[in-house]
């Protein structure tokens, strides 16, 4: 613990000390240099209360994304800043090595002050983008459309249409109108199914209450089913006692019932048209460690011929390698969440990055593996960081053929 604080604090110092060259460079003036540590100072120490009186029984988000959005608009833009700087200093560095003498009076301060600028103006273009994120950014919900071809599809369900959210987060919303035109977004395209892969809540069943209404009002021809994320299990808050973790889920599934969504644990439901069937599959949670392992693809498939077809429902897109793409229960599509896309990257028709990829090698649209198709959608909320940044919220509306 205590090595960890002198590293801390040492990444802070260097953090520091190049964030504040980087600002005297350009400025003599002494009230803004004063109002930068003012300011700098400030928000360490809110940092240093906050962290002092966190509590995992906490059932405001509202302070986790206060901090979370403070971290991005005023700490991770210096690390441009240092970048910039600390790349100068390395070249300074070498070219005394090989010259064994320096000569930076005649051109270091301009090519310095150049590099001061455009690390603060880069800074400065994420922190805009940060706060654009957190304005309007987490309710730019986009329709992504997406043809899958499923084997053994019958005839009568060609065309037919899935709209698939998940992650909602209900308790990272805080006026559940402003998410009146997603749900709008999600009418509009005449679903004849809509299903949700998770996470409806971030801890607590309570968070959702407020939605119910708003979420009634999403319509399916054949009905709205749902399943678990890692999140509504409540693992990751304190509780008064067992039993009252122990209700939360069935608290959930009743508020999500009332909201018009049928809960799938490790269950599946029959879509029966002309005498020809789809089967929807749900699965509780199953990721790799340490998130929770509960889904039972075993359970979910018994009875279900290996030839009919099938939608699988699993929050978790580590569940389709690990396990689903090699069952016998041939699952020819997965529909899965959770990643968010980090709800940071850029995400363009033929650039596709996120920090998030490097835990989840299928974090973001449509993946095959031996003939078996797992879509992981983007989300439709967001957690912790109260915003979205080049990974828009998504709705997505799947065709069959």
């Amino acid at each position: 613990m205590q090595k960890n604080f002198l590293i801390i604090t040492g990444i802070i110092f260097i953090l520091e000390f190049y964030a504040y060259q980087a600002f005297k460079t350009v400025t003599n003036n002494q009230l803004l240099r004063i109002g930068y540590w003012v300011i700098t100072l400030s928000v360490y120490a809110f940092f240093v209360y906050e962290l002092l009186n966190f509590s995992r029984s906490d059932r405001d988000h509202h302070r986790v994304q206060i901090v979370a959005s403070i971290l991005l608009i005023f700490l991770i833009p210096k690390l441009f800043v240092v970048f910039f700087l600390i790349i100068e200093d390395i070249g300074r560095f070498f070219r005394y090595i090989f010259t064994m003498y320096a000569k930076p009076d005649s051109y270091f301060p301009e090519r310095r002050r150049f590099l001061s600028l455009f690390g603060l103006g880069v800074a400065g273009i994420f922190s805009a983008m940060v706060v654009d994120g957190i304005i309007f950014g987490k309710y730019r919900h986009r329709v992504r459309k997406v043809k899958v071809k499923i084997a053994g599809l019958p005839e009568v369900f060609k065309g037919y249409k899935i709209v698939q959210i998940s992650d909602v987060h209900s308790g990272s919303f805080f006026h559940p109108e402003k998410l009146q035109k997603a749900v709008n977004l999600i009418n509009e395209q005449n679903a004849d199914l809509v299903l949700f892969t998770g996470d409806m809540v971030n801890n607590f069943a309570e968070e959702f209450k407020p939605f119910v209404v708003l979420f009634s009002t999403i319509k399916a021809k054949d009905g709205k089913f749902s399943v678990l994320g890692n999140h509504d299990y409540g693992d990751y808050a304190e509780w008064n006692s067992p039993q009252e973790k122990a209700q939360n889920i069935p608290n959930l599934i009743e508020l999500q019932k009332q909201s018009g969504f049928e809960m799938l644990r490790n269950e599946h439901r029959i879509i029966e048209k002309n005498g020809e069937k789809l089967y929807i599959l749900g699965v509780e949670n199953w990721g790799e460690k340490p998130f929770p392992q509960y889904g039972d693809l075993d359970r979910a498939s018994a009875g279900v011929p290996a030839s009919a077809a099938k939608i699988l429902m699993s929050h978790d897109p580590t569940h389709f390698d690990r396990v689903v793409k090699n069952h016998p229960c041939n699952v020819q599509l997965t529909l899965s969440g959770h990643t968010h896309g980090m709800q940071f990257g850029i995400d363009l028709k033929n650039v596709r990055w996120s920090p998030v990829q490097y835990r989840y090698k299928k974090w973001a649209d449509l993946y095959e593996s031996e003939g078996k198709l797992l879509y992981v959608n983007r989300g439709f909320g967001v957690i912790a960081f109260p915003g979205r940044v080049g990974i828009e919220p998504e709705i997505t509306l799947f065709e069959l053929s």
